[in-house]
């Protein structure tokens, strides 16, 4: 049972990212403002106030992509909807910071965000495991330790009797399916 330890690590992991991502962004517009320098005619305030809105908005992103992988420990549930774009999306996002993160940066936040990324591909592998299990795992409406598969002239079982083991149970066998040609 390794899927809610995933989705807990994942999301543990996307809330510290989050923290991380907006703490870098706010301290990267403080030394922008305090440096009084501007970058081919910008204005170096409002690049310092953009860099601050872009960390909040990313930590936000980040935060909100790590709750909805809480969501999916807490409910062992696959996530459906918003949740599964907002996980996709930040999978996506991380396959992109890392390939730029190894020129940028170095091998180790390259490593880093394959991490992350290996960790949300593991989150939507172990569940759609799960869901696609669960169709085939329907119960049999037929007698319990029968043996037979429920089809056309198999009520008659081995005894020859002629009539159907729990015919009183009120549950009909699924009609055959229809032969194509």
């Amino acid at each position: 049972m390794v899927r809610r330890p995933v989705a807990w690590v994942t999301a543990i992991v996307l809330f510290v990212e989050a923290v991380g991502i907006a703490w870098v962004n706010w301290f990267m517009g403080i030394v922008v403002e305090r440096q009084d320098m501007s970058l081919a005619g910008l204005d170096p305030d409002v690049m310092s106030t953009s860099s601050k809105v872009a960390g909040l908005v990313f930590g936000l992103y980040f935060a909100l992509c790590g709750f909805t992988a809480l969501r999916v420990g807490l409910r062992d549930r696959a996530p459906a909807g918003l949740g599964r774009i907002l996980l996709i999306s930040a999978a996506v996002v991380h396959a992109l910071l890392g390939a730029f993160a190894v020129g940028l940066v170095g091998w180790g936040a390259f490593a880093f965000m394959m991490v992350v990324l290996g960790l949300i591909v593991l989150l939507f592998m172990t569940y759609d495991r799960l869901e696609a299990a669960r169709p085939d795992a329907k119960p049999d409406p037929g007698p319990a330790g029968s043996g037979d598969a429920g089809g056309p002239g198999s009520a008659g079982g081995a005894g020859g009797s002629g009539s159907a083991e729990g015919s009183g149970s009120g549950v009909l066998p699924p009609p055959p399916a229809p032969s194509v040609p």
